[in-house]
């Protein structure tokens, strides 16, 4: 019986990972052979590819690479053949991808496109296994300011204080502002204590001249605006 060990260097060129990215460019790498240049090298055992190919069945059978985006360093370390080093570099990756997307969704943002604002949270707030609120601040051209964390919750709720948050927005200079937060659930739907808590902050707002534009609750990739569903008076923008 050949129970030969079969490496990377046995491989022809063609279907070395590496190799292959240099010759055909990234494009053409599969998302395991993607990893496997990440991963750069492998185990006594396992080659890079087939590590990035377990990788994949563990954490990526509903998400595919998106995993990288949300699986966690005590995760990875768990995972035979994943040593500090290379957890490090998968978490880096990950986070690139999401800094990447939201530069270049940044410039879509506007105060009358909810779409736009929830696609630009989105990956930071879907992923999440408990609940936070963030405020998104505007100026007068209607432009992204400041992003602040006024609440993480639990799986369970979220309570935000009028006072933090537009002490925050003064701060800042806002004259606007857009709530979000998240529902790990992955349904969007705002809760009762969801309809009330958005009607508390959007009074404090109108007294203090910071209108409240949206509340905008994050799903599993889905969202719901407050503006959209009528769920919330609709301020003159200024």
């Amino acid at each position: 019986m050949n129970t030969q060990k079969t490496t990377m260097k046995s491989l022809p060129a063609s279907e070395r990972p590496y190799e292959k990215c240099e010759a055909y460019g990234p494009a053409a790498l599969s998302d395991a052979e993607l990893l496997a240049v990440i991963l750069r090298s492998g185990t006594r055992s396992v080659t890079s590819l087939e590590l990035a190919q377990k990788l994949l069945l563990q954490f990526g059978a509903r998400r595919g690479l998106g995993f990288l985006r949300e699986v966690t360093r005590a995760e990875l370390l768990a995972v035979p053949g994943i040593g500090s080093v290379k957890a490090t570099e998968l978490l880096a990756a990950g986070e690139l991808s999401r800094r990447i997307a939201r530069a270049e969704k940044r410039g879509e943002i506007s105060l009358g496109r909810p779409k736009a604002i929830a696609s630009y949270f989105m990956e930071d707030l879907c992923y999440l296994d408990h609940e936070e609120m963030w405020v998104a601040m505007f100026n007068t051209k209607n432009k992204l300011i400041h992003t602040e964390t006024v609440s993480m919750g639990t799986v369970n709720a979220s309570l935000a204080s009028p006072r933090e948050i537009f002490l925050n927005a003064l701060r800042h200079h806002a004259v606007f502002v857009v709530l979000l937060h998240n529902h790990p659930s992955g349904d969007p739907e705002p809760s009762a204590a969801d309809i009330e808590l958005t009607n508390r902050l959007a009074s404090a707002g109108a007294l203090l001249h910071i209108p409240v534009m949206d509340h905008i609750i994050i799903g599993d990739h889905c969202y719901l605006s407050f503006r959209e569903r009528g769920l919330l008076d609709q301020p003159e923008m200024r």
